[in-house]
């Protein structure tokens, strides 16, 4: 069963969080992520990417990077910027997106239950992205960017939800991008230990999205449980910042997939391979978004094409059911000669909030076909994860983002 417990949050002052607020680290680059500091100095991006404060000839991962994220952190904690809150509270976070609103429990997952199997995932993660976070998170002693969990519907913690937004929040302001976020405190004790026992009911969570954070706070953790042998597992550092969601209220949006070139094939020839395991109805200037599971918007120089996968090749596996294991399986790789999607450089891949024009626009410049998905749903994930497997890399694509900044959960408490 799960363990989520309450934390003192450390947050911005009411009046600064529409301006500290950040998207996740890992959706800018260093360019764009410079661009952004410089255009909000208050963004928590530059203690999230504190590269951004130094020149380009100074590494993104120099050691000077996380001393600076440190710093910055502890300078605009003691400028009154950041509060911490008296009691070990939860927190109510509301996203609302194009008239569709989610509300997720913030707490502190359990590193154990990540272990053990409780909190379910469904992607590898790459070492050497995770020593970033790692580095990071130890640094500041605090972890700043939640990890963004779910879990199937609970009518118990649904009550306590609507009941405490009937109350005042404590923020509600509408970031650049018009995604509005509003958040609560949560700190009566009754309520609190409410929160707590229904998550103890719970059998397990999943990892939706930041896989390699959720890995790099429970590397923190273990590390500091190395340097403090008589730890007694109530610590602080045993837990990380999460966000969880009730998994009826999530979306998840199409991953989109763009191709340099057709592995030496003509468009006749390719399409000739194609029409093997697929249907294909040519659609010209018609944009495809694709209804149903297995169905496939398909762009090339000369317009549009409806693929549907023959019943045949359709699968009831976990996995290979998926429909980007489909057109891995059955067009990618036999066809294109994409084995690995991970590493292979002709692929790239679009989320699908970027809208079907991208992929028309990348096949008129740097691409000769792009694959417009069916959305991956979130009882597929959940079905992956419980079976302890993996989906193919990038089957997933959420929004609205999660902000940084909002919440920091220091370790050392």
């Amino acid at each position: 069963m799960a363990t989520v417990r309450p934390f003192r949050g450390i947050r911005p002052t009411a009046d600064l969080a529409p301006r500290i607020a950040a998207l996740p680290y890992d959706v800018y680059n260093r360019k764009e992520a410079c661009e952004e500091v410089a255009r909000e100095p208050y963004s928590f991006l530059k203690i999230d990417r504190a590269e951004t404060q130094f020149p380009d000839s100074v590494d993104t991962y120099d050691p000077r990077v996380y001393e600076r994220a440190r710093k910055t952190l502890e300078k605009m904690y003691k400028a009154g910027n950041f509060v911490q809150d008296r009691w070990k509270s939860y927190y109510l976070y509301e996203l609302t997106m194009d008239g569709r609103s989610q509300t997720g429990i913030v707490g502190c997952a359990s590193i154990d239950d990540y272990d053990s199997g409780v909190i379910r995932k469904h992607e590898n993660t790459r070492e050497e992205k995770e020593l970033d976070r790692i580095r990071h998170v130890d640094a500041c002693d605090a972890q700043t960017g939640p990890i963004f969990l779910a879990y199937h519907r609970d009518e118990t913690l649904r009550a306590i939800i609507e009941e405490w937004k009937d109350k005042s929040p404590n923020y509600d302001f509408v970031s650049d991008d018009g995604i509005r976020h509003r958040v609560w405190t949560i700190d009566d004790a009754g309520t609190v230990q409410r929160i707590a026992s229904a998550f103890s009911k719970i059998e397990c969570l999943y990892i939706a999205d930041g896989h390699h954070r959720c890995a790099s706070a429970v590397k923190v953790g273990k590390m500091r449980r190395e340097q403090n042998p008589g730890y007694t597992g109530d610590e602080e550092f045993n837990y990380f910042l999460s966000v969880l969601f009730q998994a009826d209220e999530l979306k998840i949006y199409d991953y989109n997939r763009v191709v340099k070139d057709l592995n030496g094939l003509s468009q006749e020839e390719f399409l000739k391979k194609v029409e093997e395991k697929f249907q294909v109805e040519k659609t010209g200037s018609d944009q495809v978004h694709p209804g149903k599971k297995g169905e496939f918007g398909m762009v090339l120089r000369d317009g549009w094409y409806r693929l549907q996968i023959r019943e045949e090749y359709r699968s009831e596996d976990a996995v290979d059911g998926l429909d980007v294991s489909l057109l891995q399986d059955h067009l990618l790789a036999p066809v294109l000669g994409i084995k690995n999607p991970k590493t292979d450089t002709r692929i790239d891949f679009v989320g699908g909030i970027r809208g079907l024009s991208e992929l028309e626009r990348r096949v008129s410049s740097d691409c000769e076909a792009a694959f417009a998905m069916y959305p991956t749903s979130i009882d597929e994930l959940f079905a992956v994860a419980d079976e302890h497997r993996l989906m193919p890399p990038k089957s997933t694509w959420f929004e609205p983002k999660l902000r940084s900044g909002l919440f920091i959960h220091k370790l050392s408490e």
